[in-house]
């Protein structure tokens, strides 16, 4: 664990953590068969850590909009040619499932994070399965589910809403054997969330920083970024990327999951050198 107890000394000290994303699946939305061959995506794991990505999070099944689900058997064959080559990465192994068999898995073979976008809810095993091995969880809220989430989602008060249910997921962690330190929230931009809501969520980044937890934003080449921008494909986001996650860490935000590493990486070495400047 001495990977992730570097990293959380990191986050502790307010630095921006870049989280690269590996997806080995034929159907992602922005990268979708790029990495589904085993010796491109362990070379792309090993690039992505060179350019500053402190985890690699890896998944074997898409969650975009309208996405259909994937077996954990079948994950766990995409898996076994990847994650057994990655146990020299300096990096932190973050493995990207709902199902604890797949999880289990994979921190078997060195992964130490499971970021689970149903927040531990799809399978009752896993908050029991990040207790008992001392791994750490991402707790991500989504409405609905990927097939679903984006058929006219509606909120009250969506920054409230998804508040409470982090702050509920948190204590349903810690109540079943997660250190605080080991639990992360993620308020799960464009997971059954309009335009709209993704800003507000984004301008109220401070009130899930108060939840007390490490806090993780994944707005990486999203379709409301080509909204705002004018551009159709994910490719082209790189500028509203950069620009949304160096807002979100402005305001208290901590782990970043983005596509472009190198680029995330960079933006924010000049942001912490200017701020290591300030007069107090």
């Amino acid at each position: 664990m001495k990977k992730f107890d570097t990293l959380l000394a990191s986050i502790l000290r307010g630095e921006p953590i870049v989280m690269g994303i590996l997806n080995v699946t034929p159907d992602s939305f922005s990268d979708g068969g790029r990495f589904f061959d085993a010796a491109q995506a362990i070379e792309h794991a090993y690039t992505m850590a060179r350019e500053g990505a402190a985890i690699i999070d890896i998944g074997a099944e898409s969650t975009r909009p309208r996405s259909s689900r994937v077996e954990p058997q079948e994950q766990i064959r995409r898996l076994s040619g990847v994650l057994p080559a990655l146990v020299d990465i300096d990096a932190v192994v973050s493995i990207d499932t709902t199902s604890a068999d797949v999880a289990e898995f994979a921190i078997s073979h060195g992964a130490s994070i499971i970021n689970d976008v149903s927040a531990g809810r799809e399978d009752p095993r896993m908050l029991t399965l990040a207790a008992t091995t001392g791994s750490a969880i991402a707790l991500m809220h989504m409405l609905g589910d990927p097939a679903t989430m984006q058929q006219s989602p509606v909120y009250d008060d969506v920054v409230e809403e998804v508040g409470e249910f982090l702050r509920e997921r948190v204590r349903e962690a810690q109540d079943s054997g997660i250190e605080p330190e080991k639990c992360i929230v993620d308020p799960g931009i464009g997971f059954g969330k309009t335009i709209e809501h993704n800003l507000t969520l984004l301008a109220n980044m401070d009130r899930f920083r108060n939840i007390g937890v490490a806090v993780m934003v994944g707005v990486s080449r999203k379709r409301f970024i080509g909204t705002l921008t004018g551009k159709s494909e994910p490719e082209q986001r790189l500028c509203g990327t950069v620009a949304a996650c160096i807002d979100s860490w402005n305001r208290g935000a901590n782990i970043f999951r983005v596509h472009d590493v190198d680029e995330v990486a960079g933006a924010f070495a000049v942001c912490e050198a200017i701020a290591q400047k300030r007069i107090r």
